[in-house]
């Protein structure tokens, strides 16, 4: 082999290596574009993924104060349950007939229940004023209604 054909074979191979190199460029940049982009998207999944359960965390401590509440909420239904009931039982217990009840008797006696009965009202206004308006009971309604039994 003559010296031209060797230099003639070195040159090709050559321009072989650099044409690989500047695919080899190019396949390298357009995966580094990739990287970048998919890095970028991780980190905004990321962030999404943080804000979801920050917001996760905020919604369990409202349901576990809307649960508090409800629990609140249904003892304080039941405790004026109990006394409306015992209310009752001692209106309807009494064996005295009803035309020859005193007046006064009646008065005390209506007197006692409307007693009774705002004493159930202002402790259940004191122990709601922070509850939102849906989860408020009508207790002046409940009120006057239960007035109306004694009537």
């Amino acid at each position: 082999m003559t010296n031209a054909e060797t230099i003639s074979k070195l040159n090709e191979a050559l321009e072989k290596l650099i044409t690989g190199y500047e695919v080899l460029q190019n396949s390298y940049e357009e995966l580094q574009e990739k990287n970048d982009k998919l890095n970028n998207e991780n980190d905004n999944l990321k962030e999404k993924i943080a804000f979801l359960e920050e917001e996760k965390r905020d919604l369990e401590d409202n349901v576990n104060v809307l649960q508090d509440n409800t629990e609140k909420d249904s003892g304080n239904i039941s405790s004026m349950l109990d006394k409306i009931e015992g209310l009752l039982s001692k209106k309807s217990s009494s064996s005295i007939p009803h035309n020859t009840v005193d007046k006064e008797e009646k008065i005390e006696e209506k007197t006692n229940v409307r007693d009774s009965i705002e004493e159930i009202v202002i402790d259940s206004k004191d122990e709601h004023k922070s509850d939102s308006s849906e989860n408020k009971i009508d207790l002046n309604r409940m009120a006057s209604l239960l007035n109306g039994f004694n009537n």
